[in-house]
This record gives C-alpha cells, sequence and structure tokens, in this order.
C-alpha cells in the first residue's frame, strides 16, 4: 500500500499533469499540422512540380509482386516494393518547420509579453552604477541588493532605508 500512495503522489503532482496536458494539446496540434502540410501546402507544390501528390514521391529498390510500374506509394507498398519514401520524408521536415517556427512564435510572444508585464508591474530596474547584488553578512552568499532575508540562511538584513523591520 505504501508504493500505492507513493505512486498517487507522483501521479498527481502538478507539474506531471502539466507535461500531460501540454502533450495531449502538441500531439492535437501536430495532427491539425501534419493535415495542413499534407492536405493544403503540398498538393498546390505538388502540382506546380507536375505531379498532383506531393506523398507519392518514391525510389524504387526493388519491385514486389506486381511488376513496377507503380503510380502511387500505397500501391508499391501493397505490392511489397521496397521503396525509399522522400516525398513523406518531406512532407514530415515541412510539417516538422512549421511546428518549429510556430513554437518559435509562441515562445516569443510569451518572452516579449512576460518582458512588457515584468517593466509594468515587476521590480524596478536598478540605475545605472547602483549595485544589483550584495554579499550576506553572515553566510556570504550573493543576494539581491533590495533582499531583506537571505534566501540561503534566512537572516534579517538590514538595506538602505529598512530600519530592522521585515
Amino acid at each position: 500500500m505504501k508504493i500505492a500512495g507513493e505512486f498517487k503522489k507522483f501521479a498527481l503532482r502538478g507539474n506531471l499533469i502539466d507535461l500531460a496536458v501540454g502533450f495531449t494539446v502538441g500531439a492535437a496540434f501536430t495532427t491539425i499540422v501534419k493535415s495542413l502540410v499534407s492536405d493544403i501546402i503540398m498538393p498546390p507544390i505538388g502540382l506546380l512540380i507536375g505531379r498532383a501528390d506531393f506523398a507519392n514521391f518514391f525510389w524504387l529498390l526493388r519491385a514486389g509482386g506486381k511488376t513496377a510500374p507503380y503510380t502511387t506509394l500505397e500501391e508499391a507498398q501493397a505490392a511489397g516494393a521496397v521503396t525509399v519514401n522522400y516525398g513523406v520524408f518531406l512532407n514530415n521536415m515541412v510539417a516538422f518547420l512549421i511546428v518549429a517556427i510556430t513554437m518559435f512564435l509562441v515562445v516569443r510572444l510569451i518572452n516579449r509579453l512576460d518582458a512588457k508585464l515584468e517593466e509594468e508591474f515587476g521590480q524596478e530596474k536598478p540605475k545605472a552604477g547602483e549595485p544589483t547584488e550584495k554579499k550576506c553578512p553572515y553566510c556570504l552568499s550573493t543576494i539581491s541588493f533590495k533582499a531583506v532575508r537571505c534566501p540561503a540562511c534566512t537572516s534579517h538584513i538590514e538595506t538602505v532605508g529598512n530600519k530592522g523591520t521585515a
């Protein structure tokens, strides 16, 4: 019973649940991006280069039961042919690039919003020439210049304008 309690504590920890939600949303997003690539982006590109379906680009390494030529990848695979599926690979590369660019833009937006919120509601930025750090007189840890308690040893530290209250 002790292991079951420990597992329950582990499974219901906030970070694990956040990870599960993030993974699920990421999987759904990936499905949407794959559909965007294979159903919307690649068909016009394939049409421009002479074939309607880009996913059917493959190199035949060895013919299967039915003799070549195979018009689609599915036909080649059904016949047992050995193929290099570079069209599918290119579709997946485009999908990856779209996901990577989207995630970059989302992280960039979050960082900008975070900086703006920090600027509006966060701590004041130190003025030029003003120190940002100091040493705790008790444990000699480096701490913020405006700190009133040391996070390492929890000692009360007097700062400029602080007359011993905290």
